[in-house]
């Protein structure tokens, strides 16, 4: 064999020890793809209704995933019992357990570091939910997520069952005949985002949609069923014969002021909420509220869901979650009454 040939020989069987090599490498690095995943999901509070809809929704979806994917999920569900520095022991837990993604309803908007920051060191993604973090922590990272309903649109659409009914038949809610409304305020939180502008824009829509209304009094009642109660029946004694429409930031507040109407035998106050939780369409159902604003909590939990798995087996946003700016997903909303409710 001469020179070049020898040259030849070796040159080519160097190319295919390196290609060889190289091909080595490649699968050596190729993640397998995973058979199971753990999501921690933290909730503020466990006994909130609409909580308790999204929580049962969650685990629905998660069960249908391992059927249709043969991945096992492992949903870690933990109460916050409204208290932040528990939330946060929870996320360090979640962190030290090897979650593959978080799923949090923050206790405290307005103080997510103690989520966030762990999360990212430990390359964790983070999926909020119905109470959003504030704008400067959702843009920290690129793996922050956030899952709700639009307040604005949710106050809009409980505006709008008052201003259709009033068009319809003023007599309704105006029990007096004096040509106007007067309405009671339950509100949420008052720190909460959703609090603040389903209180602006419910009201501002009736001005806009031309009901005559008249403010009597309004209060905070923190989403709670029992706190709306007393609030309401302080109200009924304070202004007898005054209260012709409450509108509630949410169902569990409205509902607790018809128990105070109940225990007073005013039946003639008219009421609307917000969520559409379960007690609060039983409610629409047999009359007692005029109307809610009913979010699709099936999708909602998918969003969540969807999402939180995705991000965690580091598997792109699927197509159908329609992200706003990356990161932000709204869930469709209806308004409900007698009316267009399901039998």
């Amino acid at each position: 064999m001469n020179v070049n040939s020898k040259k030849t020989t070796a040159a080519l069987l160097g190319l295919f020890l390196t290609s060889s090599l190289l091909s080595g490498c490649q699968t050596g690095n190729t993640p397998e793809k995973k058979n199971a995943i753990r999501i921690g999901v933290s909730l503020y509070r466990a006994d909130d209704t609409f909580i308790s809809n999204i929580r049962a929704e969650l685990e629905k979806r998660a069960k249908a995933y391992e059927q249709e994917t043969g991945i096992k999920v492992t949903l870690d569900i933990q109460d916050a019992k409204g208290n932040q520095y528990t939330q946060n022991k929870q996320v360090e837990r979640f962190v030290s357990l090897g979650c593959d993604a978080l799923c949090i309803n923050p206790v405290d908007r307005t103080t997510s570091s103690g989520i966030i920051d762990p999360a990212m060191a430990a390359d964790i993604p983070v999926v909020f939910f119905n109470r959003q973090p504030v704008e400067e922590d959702m843009d920290r990272w690129d793996k922050l997520y956030y899952v709700g309903a639009d307040a604005k649109e949710s106050a809009v659409l409980e505006a709008e069952i008052v201003a259709e009914q009033y068009e319809k038949d003023p007599a309704f809610l105006d029990k007096n005949g004096d040509g106007v409304i007067s309405y009671v305020l339950l509100e949420g939180e008052s720190n909460h985002q959703d609090s603040l502008i389903r209180t602006e824009w419910s009201v501002q829509t009736l001005k806009d949609r031309n009901v005559p209304i008249e403010k009597v009094t309004g209060g905070i009642a923190n989403w709670e069923r029992s706190q709306a109660s007393a609030m309401m029946e302080q109200w009924l004694s304070s202004y007898p014969d005054k209260i012709e429409l409450v509108i509630s930031n949410n169902d569990d507040m409205a509902l607790g002021a018809i128990d105070a109407m109940e225990r007073a035998g005013a039946n003639r106050i008219r009421v609307v909420g917000i969520d559409g939780t379960t007690p609060g369409l039983d409610a629409v159902k047999s009359g007692k509220m005029l109307g809610t604003v009913s979010s699709d909590k099936s999708g909602y939990a998918d969003a969540i869901f969807t999402i939180a798995a995705s991000a965690g087996l580091g598997e792109p946003i699927p197509e159908k979650i329609s992200l706003n700016g990356e990161k932000y997903y709204w869930t469709r909303q209806n308004h409900v009454t007698k009316d267009n409710i399901n039998p």
